[in-house]
């Protein structure tokens, strides 16, 4: 890493301690969607927002050697897939595209909405990588070269 690349050191300090902390609550959010405010959607932007963070802190030269880009787009397309995946086990398992299947337990456990839980997490891996590849796409562009 070259020590002009990227922020200050405050900020790559800073950085290297809050983006854990994002991300666990990125997590939080897809996790507990079904019980509180949040889900899939609200989790995926923060989980992209920690991967953000990172990009802007560092740099995108650091930022392509500490995640695994094609691992990521990788991730991002098969989570379509794994939707549609779910959808069709609906259709054979409860009658209709995504009919809940999965036993719904007890009232305001973790463990409680039937298929909600596994569509808020997949929903967040779409949203999450999605949004950071866009991201990432953009910065990749020059516009005074025409890219």
């Amino acid at each position: 890493m070259q020590p002009n690349e990227g922020m200050t050191v405050i900020v790559k300090t800073i950085t290297r301690i809050s983006v854990w902390i994002i991300l666990l609550y990125g997590i939080y959010i897809v996790f507990h969607g079904h019980l509180s405010p949040g889900g899939g959607f609200g989790g995926g932007v923060i989980i992209a927002l920690a991967f953000l963070n990172v990009m802007l802190a560092y740099g995108r030269k650091f930022t392509n050697n500490w995640l695994n880009i094609s691992f990521l787009q990788d991730v991002e397309a098969s989570s379509a897939l794994m939707f549609v995946v779910l959808g069709i086990l609906g259709i054979s398992l409860g009658g209709s595209f995504l009919a809940n299947f999965i036993y719904k337990g007890k009232l305001f456990d973790l463990i409680s909405s039937g298929t909600i839980l596994p569509l808020n997490i997949i929903i967040g891996i779409k949203v999450g990588m999605s949004l950071f590849l866009v991201v990432w796409a953009l910065a990749a562009t020059n516009p005074e070269k025409g890219d």
